[in-house]
């Protein structure tokens, strides 16, 4: 099979090489250091948004029908005496969805309706951020501010917006898996405002029934920097093909180029994928 005329997105064969045509000067985001990271968050206490503590005091069961995490808050600072690298603080917010079993007036066993709670989890890494600490200036559409220090962009007169070059922090996280929900009596600090010195004391609560959950989270912790790569280049990356829109007069064109999905119907088994082992006899 001879190669393609013109080097397209994806595999390229030895004669491509001799098609490069300039070296490039690219601003990107370079990976500096990263750590994947496997937590079992265990009994960890759900945050309601609504009161259902009567459902919990009266729960036979509890179990969570979902979880995502809908935010990550983090932040860096300087390890000291290790040049180049910083702790960087890492908090997931994770929503969850509970249903309760109980017991109505009736004697019969319901469900409750769906209810939305919150989880937070913390860790800290040590990742490598190599140095530097500039100011860079950059020019802005006024019309569209970024969330940053703009120094004279008011008066429409070149004003260009200010930013670090700092590493910068990126998390990737899977949905967490839920390993097991449960309720448990949880001995739970209130902050009663008190001055005097008996007030740690009466702050501390007797055990109170609530709902804790245990949570398997994968994710992937990277400092990135953007700095100036040189890179071999083949031509700017034109669209190879045309877009094909579904319309009322093909819409069964578009179906027939639908491959049948076998897999829907016929399970893939242990052994069609990838990294399971099968353990014979």
């Amino acid at each position: 099979m001879g190669c393609k005329e013109q080097v397209v997105p994806g595999l390229i064969c030895g004669e491509d090489i001799c098609k490069l045509r300039e070296a490039v000067c690219v601003h990107v985001e370079k990976v500096y250091d990263n750590c994947r990271e496997k937590d079992c968050v265990e009994d960890a206490v759900v945050d309601f948004v609504d009161n259902v503590q009567d459902l919990i005091n009266n729960a036979i069961k509890v179990k969570t029908k979902d979880a995502e995490v809908v935010a990550v808050l983090a932040d860096l600072e300087d390890v000291p005496f290790k040049r180049g690298f910083f702790t960087v603080n890492v908090r997931y917010k994770i929503r969850v969805v509970c249903e309760f079993c109980y017991k109505d007036v009736a004697g019969n066993i319901v469900n409750s309706s769906p209810k939305v709670g919150f989880v937070w989890f913390s860790k800290t890494v040590i990742l490598f951020g190599s140095e530097g600490k500039i100011k860079i200036f950059k020019s802005v559409d006024l019309n569209h501010p970024l969330p940053m220090v703009c120094e004279g962009c008011g008066d429409g007169c070149g004003g260009l917006v200010e930013q670090d070059n700092l590493p910068i922090i990126k998390v990737e996280v899977a949905e967490p898996l839920v390993l097991n929900t449960r309720i448990k009596r949880v001995h739970e600090k209130h902050h009663c405002g008190c001055d005097d010195e008996r007030s740690e004391v009466n702050a501390i609560l007797g055990p109170q029934r609530r709902v804790v959950i245990t949570l398997g989270i994968f994710s992937i912790i990277k400092l990135v920097r953007l700095v100036q790569l040189l890179i071999p280049a083949f031509n700017f990356c034109y669209p190879n093909k045309e877009c094909i829109a579904s319309t009322d007069e093909n819409p069964c064109d578009i179906f027939d180029s639908i491959e049948f999905p076998l897999d829907q119907f016929f399970p893939p088994q242990k052994f069609d994928f990838q990294g399971v082992e099968d353990h014979k006899c």
